[in-house]
């Protein structure tokens, strides 16, 4: 089974100093951590959870998107990301490994009584950063000896016979 990691969206743009330095409106703040945390989900092969706060909103109903590794709530009316994730933390197995991403100093507490690490969001974005730079790399075609995409999964015999083919014109 899966990792699981739950994300309080709006604590973690919150604390997003890259957002704060380019002054970015809030739901473009939104859409970058979607697309981010896709990629995180991706590279990690965790599912992730990203919880935004509809408590102010006026719906009364959750809204929920599921994407590739990515599922993204909107709370309804009423309703704290914060209440959300204590709530699903509550109803997990005891034996599902599953990681909350908040810097709330309350929501950390209760989390660790629910059964689930806490994370928080300085601690996130360096994982972010981290993983996506080694997750690059993973996908990057061996450049030792000038190797292409095509001679890289070639074997060292195959490669040497298209080389000295190659080298007759």
């Amino acid at each position: 089974m899966k990792p699981l990691l739950y994300v309080d969206g709006y604590n973690i743009i919150g604390a997003w100093s890259e957002a704060t330095k380019n002054q970015w409106p809030l739901d473009e703040c939104r859409d970058r951590l979607i697309h981010i945390l896709e990629d995180y989900a991706g590279y990690t092969d965790q599912e992730v959870w990203l919880v935004f706060d509809g408590h102010k909103a006026s719906s009364p109903l959750r809204s929920i998107e599921v994407r590739a590794g990515l599922t993204i709530v909107y709370t309804k009316h009423g309703e704290t990301a914060d209440h959300f994730i204590e709530r699903k933390c509550q109803l997990l197995p005891k034996y599902r490994e599953a990681r909350v991403a908040t810097s709330d100093g309350v929501e950390q507490t209760i989390i660790l009584g629910r059964g689930a690490t806490r994370l928080s969001a300085r601690e996130l974005w360096r994982e972010l950063k981290m993983e996506r730079s080694s997750g690059r790399d993973r996908h990057r075609i061996p450049s030792a000896q000038g190797l292409t995409a095509i001679s890289a999964a070639l074997s060292d015999e195959q490669y040497e016979k298209l080389e000295k083919i190659r080298r007759q014109k």
